[in-house]
């Protein structure tokens, strides 16, 4: 018998004075079985950085035609598509394709760095692809405000942005931009 995934709830409060952007997101996570801690943070974070009104979660691990989070517009069509971890670069050439714009949320420190180097030659090309790779440590730092039940504070300023809990620290969410859109 297969196993089913945990579910876990999240309040999400958003302070984006980047893009002035404030909101709380009551969020239902569905953590796939295969899933760490780690992973499921990630996709929670970078739903944050890229928070609207139509954001959503997807299947994404359980569904290989969907990311891990889009946004749709009012007619369906995909306005951006949010991979978290270490796509194939088909994955990313399909999801250019379908998707306005694409970005690819990288972590795991050396082991992205080493994924990078496999794909980037193809990925370059692709004209609506952005590519972050997550500074070492904050995959593991955002594992560990993980609870089944969570209440959590994301801020953006000035390029900086940080998520956080009640009962823990603020994870500074810190990047590098590996590829930017062509048309950044």
């Amino acid at each position: 018998m297969a196993l089913k995934s945990t579910i876990y709830k999240a309040e999400l409060q958003i302070a984006d004075m980047d893009r002035h952007y404030y909101a709380n997101h009551a969020l239902t996570i569905a953590r796939h079985p295969s899933e760490t801690d780690e992973r499921m943070m990630v996709r929670v974070a970078a739903f944050a950085l890229f928070a609207h009104e139509r954001l959503e979660f997807c299947k994404g691990l359980s569904d290989i035609d969907e990311p891990d989070i889009w946004q749709k517009d009012l007619t369906g069509a995909i306005e951006r598509w949010i991979d978290v971890g270490q796509p194939e670069e088909r994955r990313i050439a399909k999801a250019s394709g379908r998707a306005d714009d694409v970005l690819v949320l990288a972590y795991g420190g050396r082991t992205s760095e080493i994924w990078w180097q496999g794909v980037r030659g193809k990925v370059e090309r692709l004209r609506n692809v952005t590519v972050w790779s997550l500074a070492e440590g904050v995959a593991a730092a955002l594992g560990g405000l993980a609870e089944r039940t969570m209440r959590l504070q994301c801020t953006v300023q000035d390029g900086a942005a940080w998520l956080g809990s009640a009962e823990a620290d603020a994870v500074a969410l810190e990047w590098t931009v590996l590829k930017a859109p062509a048309n950044a």
